[in-house]
């Protein structure tokens, strides 16, 4: 079980390499993530860290309270820390090494070679079976009857009826995506971004998770 970090997608640039190649990448902003709650496996069944990120800041202090309800609130102060707009909880083998109150930034992944960023894709409403699932389509000339049609779904006597299952129309996006073994091209510790070489899932100002990469144990850069 490894540590993974919340952060928010910025958008993309290009970097260069050690050879001059322009490398096209994602920035994440993760902000350090603070530790509001650790579980133990004597009182909660197993080891775990809560973490809270992107703390709730207002002009006026006396309108926070109105922005976090009071179960949170309570818990917050129990903690002594700040409100933060989203909490989650990440797995580790041993929670000996943390504290509440901790932070916990970007210099996690300094060494890291490859990491997994998980994120909501985006949205895409209701879409048909080309576009939702590549399908070809039917001849564009006139009288074909299906140029953009899933065609026939149905069985015969036997048995009868549509199996489930099936590629059809229907809500494309805003689910859980997990880009794997992107490689890390940077980390700037000094404004807690991190570069990642590709695209990863959701809109830019979206939440992601950064994980190590469970494919690229092991490796360190340079």
């Amino acid at each position: 079980m490894t540590l993974r970090l919340m952060g928010k997608k910025r958008g993309m640039t290009q970097r260069f390499d050690k050879s001059g190649n322009v490398v096209v990448c994602t920035v994440i902003h993760a902000e350090p993530n603070i530790v509001t709650q650790i579980k133990r496996k004597e009182s909660d069944g197993y080891d775990a860290l809560q973490l809270g990120f992107d703390k709730i800041e207002t002009q006026d202090p006396r309108t926070l309270e109105k922005r976090v309800s009071k179960q949170l609130m309570g818990h917050y102060q129990k903690a002594s820390v700040a409100p933060r707009r989203y909490l989650a909880e990440a797995r580790v083998s041993s929670v000996d090494d943390y504290s509440v109150g901790q932070e916990l930034g970007v210099s996690l992944f300094a060494e890291q070679t490859h990491v997994d960023v998980s994120g909501v894709s985006k949205g895409k409403g209701f879409q048909g079976v080309i576009k939702r699932h590549n399908f070809a389509g039917g001849p564009g000339a006139h009288g074909s009857g299906f140029h953009r049609h899933g065609g026939s779904t149905g069985c015969r006597t036997t048995p009868g009826r549509c199996l489930p299952g099936q590629k059809k129309a229907g809500r494309m996006g805003n689910e859980m995506v997990t880009v794997q073994s992107l490689k890390v091209v940077g980390v700037d510790e000094g404004r807690n971004l991190i570069f990642v070489e590709g695209s990863i899932p959701g809109p830019n100002g979206g939440l992601v998770w950064v994980a190590p990469a469970v494919k690229k144990k092991g490796g360190k850069r340079a």
